[in-house]
């Protein structure tokens, strides 16, 4: 028995369930009385981070010799094309004020809520981690990164929607008049015409997703001891 595969699974279902069920407003509400908000999130960052730090190292030891699919030599190249969007999504929604975001609430108070990389969608760090999971999972295509890339996958896409959710309870009417004008899912307010797309808003989100991925890609061999091109 592959010890590291089977600690990847058990960290990766763990830094799932923790981040959903800590999250979740009985949980939270119960600890915040307990810790007081700062503590909570003390506790919570701490939880999240033995349990990424766990699955890294199990993964890095794991072997990838049970291989559950393959698409060729070509898709190795797939990470090329999806991480620029990806990083480019993770850092405007770093760069935007993101009403979602623990402690910028009061964005929801702003005439335009929405700017940036939000006009395509209300949570681009979680997409943007979804990207990153789901063209990795893809390309790899084995045991271990099925059970790595795919925590962070769904965690990512089960995560923003229990925001969603956690969101529409806590600030009612604020948050209904953020998420009239944004959308869950890339690019479908803007499709259905409640957004547009402002260019010149994605200048500073390009720029560092762009440096971002070069950056990457320079470091990618001797982070991860893999050439991506």
């Amino acid at each position: 028995m592959d010890t590291a595969l089977v600690v990847t699974g058990i960290a990766g279902v763990a830094f799932c369930v923790s981040h959903l069920g800590l999250s979740s407003r009985q949980a939270r509400g119960r600890l915040v009385d307990f810790l007081g908000e700062k503590g909570f999130l003390g506790f919570y960052t701490l939880v999240a981070l033995l349990t990424l730090a766990a699955m890294i190292v199990a993964y890095a030891k794991a072997a990838h010799t049970v291989q559950l699919w393959w698409l060729g030599l070509g898709a190795r190249h797939l990470p090329l094309l999806v991480m620029p969007v990806a990083l480019t999504l993770i850092a405007g929604g770093i760069i935007a004020p993101n009403p979602s975001v623990t402690g910028m609430e009061n964005a929801l108070d702003r005439p335009d809520p929405a700017r940036g990389v939000l006009r395509i969608t209300r949570h681009p760090m979680m997409w943007g981690i979804a990207l990153w999971a789901a063209v990795h999972l893809l390309v790899n295509g084995d045991l271990a990164s099925l059970l790595f890339f795919g925590s962070f996958l769904l965690t990512a896409v089960l995560g923003s929607l229990h925001l969603d959710d956690r969101m529409r309870i806590a600030h009612g009417e604020r948050w209904q008049r953020f998420a009239a004008v944004t959308s869950y899912l890339p690019f479908a307010a803007i499709l259905r015409g409640r957004q547009t797309l402002v260019w010149s808003e994605l200048r500073r989100p390009v720029g560092w997703g762009v440096g971002l991925f070069a950056l990457l890609l320079l470091l990618h061999p001797y982070l991860f001891g893999v050439r991506p091109y």
